[in-house]
């Protein structure tokens, strides 16, 4: 019932706002912290774009790579400022070490997204967006906060 009463609300909002014309086609990098990845957008329809993102990862007793494809949706706030909400999933891979063996994984998930973006008359853009990930295959979660910059065409 609360997912139900949540997905109603989310609708409703989302009906109700201005809906912002989404970029062309945006390529450049998204991360945050100890994490790095590269970012492309491209739009589907006028509100509407594809993100994909490919993370490589390279950390201490950790590497891997994640690709990750998310729909999203693109609303307007203000000139240059939107915000946007995606579903996709994310795909990948991971080597790592522990108790001094090193072990490797494979993961499949279901990624929501959801954050801010702003467009400067300058072809850039600047986002800071949360992306929450629900892995298939071995039941656990996975979340990150990063901040995006592209550069649009």
């Amino acid at each position: 019932m609360k997912k139900l009463f949540t997905a109603i609300i989310l609708l409703t909002v989302l009906t109700n706002l201005n809906i912002a014309r989404a970029t062309d086609k945006a390529i450049g990098i998204r991360g945050l912290n100890n994490s790095a990845e590269i970012s492309f957008q491209n739009s589907l329809s006028k509100s509407t774009r594809l993100e994909l993102d490919l993370g490589l990862y390279g950390l201490d007793d950790r590497n891997g790579f994640i690709l990750t494809g998310i729909h999203q949706w693109v609303f307007g706030l203000d000139k240059g400022l939107n915000w946007y909400v995606g579903l996709g999933g994310q795909l990948g891979s991971r080597w790592y070490e522990k108790n001094n063996v090193w072990q490797s994984g494979f993961g499949l998930a279901l990624a929501g997204q959801i954050g801010i973006e702003y467009n400067f008359s300058i072809p850039l853009q600047v986002s800071l967006d949360y992306r929450p990930a629900w892995y298939l295959t071995n039941g656990g979660t996975y979340d990150t906060v990063a901040l995006g910059i592209r550069y649009r065409f």
